[in-house]
């Protein structure tokens, strides 16, 4: 089989499209990227989707413990402390345990029969508890953010005479995002190695439709040499991280649009020598 055609049938194989045996003996090079780089898939979509919607979840925690109001503040500082003072692991475990303790038959709300079987499938269950550790995390940059906001900022808002939603929209949150997007950035890094960690939770892999570790540790056991695939895994991940740095660092530059751009030549200054 040539790369061209292992791509063919491994390429998307992590969401069931291609052949559906893994291959058994005479693994080459190949394989091992195309079939790992597939398994990539799932890493990204846990990341994306967590830290997606994590965002919109963590400025509402930053904002409840911002708030003067203890039936706001109390419940926030307690839902960043549990997750940012759990390790995720724990977590994982946990949220799977929990789960399972849900009835098969699914659940009756209002004569309405809700499906539980799907929470304990990995795209679900452990995307649930990487998307509230993200928030968690990310509530806590923000919540630093927001009380970085300089206090003239607000009181030349004030003078405006805007108040309320108007000032949050156009003056404290895009202040809050400016000064907290590279400490969000180095969240997001986090966030995508973390979900590493979904192949050692309790979530099953859907007929062996795993992450980009599930193949690796696959390929680690057939052929009795972790040096290959474990290395092709961190190769992956460091392009990743190097593609999230540079979209994040778009997303910076935009932010900053308004401020003055440093402009630097490099000069060549010799050292004369009397």
């Amino acid at each position: 089989m040539t790369c061209w055609e292992t791509l063919q049938a491994y390429g998307l194989r992590s969401i069931g499209i291609g052949e559906r045996l893994l291959p058994r003996s005479d693994f080459d090079l190949c394989q091992q990227f195309v079939l790992i780089g597939s398994g990539l898939i799932w890493n990204v979509y846990f990341a994306v989707v967590a830290l997606a919607l994590g965002f919109f979840l963590a400025v509402a925690v930053a904002l409840g413990k911002s708030a003067r109001s203890p039936f706001l503040r109390k419940p926030a500082e307690w839902f960043v402390f549990v997750f940012r003072g759990s390790p995720l692991f724990i977590q994982f475990f946990l949220a799977y345990e929990a789960l399972v303790l849900l009835p098969r038959a699914g659940i009756e709300v209002f004569g309405i029969t809700v499906q539980t079987a799907w929470t304990t499938r990995a795209w679900a269950g452990a995307l649930f508890v990487l998307f509230l550790n993200t928030s968690a995390y990310a509530a806590e940059i923000f919540h630093g953010a927001l009380r970085a906001v300089p206090r003239g900022d607000i009181e030349a808002a004030e003078a405006f005479g805007m108040t309320g939603w108007i000032r949050f929209r156009r003056i404290t949150f895009p202040t809050m995002l400016r000064l907290a997007w590279p400490a969000y950035t180095n969240e997001a890094i986090f966030l995508f190695h973390a979900t590493t960690l979904v192949f050692f939770s309790g979530f099953p892999a859907w007929q062996q439709q795993g992450d980009a570790l599930y193949y690796a540790n696959y390929f680690a056991d057939k052929t009795f040499n972790p040096f290959i695939p474990y290395p092709i895994v961190a190769f992956y991940f460091i392009c990743l991280t190097l593609l999230i740095i540079w979209l994040f660092g778009l997303v910076n530059r935009r932010l900053n649009r308004h401020l003055p751009a440093e402009r630097r030549r490099l000069r060549y200054r010799p050292q004369l020598i009397r």
